[in-house]
């Protein structure tokens, strides 16, 4: 993935996994409900938002790239 100069907001990455839900594993759906009830870096929210970006499109090995880091991350909040 490459470098983006944006800073994504709480909200942004909420309404972005809003929009890949359909495509996550299901069972990312309760870790990703507690990791929106706490307040998170910059950092780690623009990560997240760029995980999921374009998530749907992304080959079926990128996905499970896409899907080890989000468990590492939202298993670890």
């Amino acid at each position: 993935m490459s470098e983006c100069k944006l800073n994504h907001s709480k909200e942004d990455v909420e309404n972005k996994y809003q929009l890949q839900a359909a495509y996550l594993p299901k069972d990312m759906e309760g870790l990703f409900n507690r990791f929106f009830t706490y307040e998170h870096s910059q950092e780690l929210l623009n990560e997240v938002f760029h995980l999921l970006k374009k998530y749907d499109l992304a080959s079926v090995e990128e996905k499970q790239e896409r899907n080890n880091r989000l468990y590492l991350v939202l298993k670890n909040v």
